[in-house]
């Protein structure tokens, strides 16, 4: 193993504590070991038991838009009245969220929209390549499936369909716009409500989110990465280094990379950092496919107007989707899981029917108002580095972001600009 150097200088292998064990973490925890820093992957939980186990497994490249857009303030009321809409908001939870989405309404001005877009174009362009990189390395390239995704339309206006097919053209995708029956040409199981899809070929899946992020920490532990199950009460830095207080023991070491998604804040409240993050709680049910049935898809398949996405896994079918703000700690309301069997009804045709080893799940995923991660070192302590926030794209977003991380810890030119990604936006 190589010695890693970083920005000392000496000849002592570099220490690195990585906090937080989701998909984001693990990709830190990975490349910096890969580097040659000796690394400690550190989480309350077991690895990838957050987001990381129950999202969609959709490496979504295409979604380079952020979320905060002026068509969404008139789509509101009606998303929030809709029983089986993708948006829930707490009566309780509202008052406290009023500051985010302050700041979330004022990143709809085209200015900051433009900037955040082109942002998020940087950081997916190549954001797959990354990973198959390092799952050929881990000899797990299964795990991740180049069939690309439909967006389906159940509407059969075609020029407001056209509208979103060059909005992503002009953006750079690669997109095909397809009729009714290229679409079933594609996917024969999917609904006669079915009108128009967007093709997007580029992207990719995977048939087990779990297993990809396990495979991937067992591969940074063959290379000496160690994995402590415990929880971080705070990070401090001083002219030696930075201390990790847990609630087993204090850990010092060289340097740490924060990377606990929606439960990040209280550590960077700690280093005197703001961080407007909000737990965006999401929800999947999973299917179970019998072993003697062939899949009802063979790739990720959105709808346009039920906002969910369907995704073929290794036996089992995938729904995902819709948005909940209600905070951390709230109680699940696995009603929001069930409604979206109701909703896939009406794109497939057959559905898995075995109800018993249904599997319902919910997960807080770590936004930020302006749909852009925070990847950086941090501005007043140079031994501290953040990589979080990554909203619906940590999945999507994790192996870059490592390979980011990576080149910030040792002192390398990033291979994108990461200045957009800086917390100093809030601070």
């Amino acid at each position: 193993m190589s010695t890693a150097i970083g920005q000392e200088g000496n000849n002592k292998q570099q220490t690195v504590a990585v906090i937080g064990a989701g998909i984001i973490g693990i990709n830190c925890a990975l490349e910096l070991q890969s580097l040659g820093y000796q690394v400690t992957l550190l989480d309350k939980e077991g690895i990838g038991s957050g987001c990381s186990k129950g999202n969609a497994g959709h490496f979504a490249t295409e979604q380079v838009f952020p979320l905060a857009e002026f068509s969404l303030l008139w789509q509101m009321p009606k998303l929030l009245l809709d029983p089986l809409g993708p948006v829930a908001l707490s009566a309780k939870h509202f008052i406290k969220a009023i500051p985010w989405f302050i700041q979330f309404f004022n990143n709809m001005r085209p200015t900051l929209r433009d900037k955040n877009k082109k942002a998020l174009q940087a950081l997916n362009k190549n954001a797959i390549s990354h990973y198959t990189a390092l799952l050929k390395a881990a000899e797990a390239e299964h795990l991740i499936s180049l069939n690309g995704s439909l967006l389906v339309f159940e509407s059969n206006d075609r020029t407001k369909v056209e509208v979103m097919y060059l909005h992503y053209l002009t953006a750079g995708i690669a997109v095909k716009l397809l009729d009714r029956t290229q679409t079933l040409e594609l996917e024969p199981n999917l609904s006669g409500n079915i009108n128009y899809s967007l093709y997007f070929t580029d992207v990719a899946h995977t048939i087990d989110p779990l297993a990809l992020s396990k495979t991937l920490a067992e591969f940074a532990m063959c290379k000496g990465m160690t994995f402590q199950q415990t929880a971080v009460t705070a990070v401090t830095q001083s002219q030696t280094g930075v201390t990790v207080l847990t609630d087993q023991q204090c850990l010092h070491v060289d340097h740490c990379v924060i990377a606990c998604g929606a439960w990040s804040k209280e550590l960077l409240k700690g280093l005197n950092y703001q961080l407007p993050i909000e737990a965006e709680r999401g929800y999947s049910l999973s299917l179970p496919i019998s072993a003697t049935a062939n899949s009802p898809l063979s790739r990720p398949v959105a709808s346009a107007e039920r906002r969910f996405i369907i995704t073929p896994m290794e036996n089992t079918l995938r729904l995902a989707g819709t948005v909940e703000y209600a905070g951390l700690n709230t109680p699940a309301n696995y009603k929001r899981a069930e409604m979206l069997k109701e909703n896939a009804a009406f794109i497939l045709k057959t559905l898995p029917d075995s109800e018993e080893k249904q599997e319902k799940w919910m997960g807080c995923r770590p936004s930020l108002p302006d749909s852009l991660p925070v990847i950086c070192q941090a501005p007043n302590h140079d031994k501290i580095f953040f990589a979080l926030g990554h909203q619906h794209l940590g999945l999507t977003q994790g192996a870059i972001t490592g390979k980011l991380i990576g080149q910030l810890v040792s002192g390398q030119t990033t291979e994108i600009n990461v200045e957009p990604f800086c917390i100093s936006r809030f601070n």
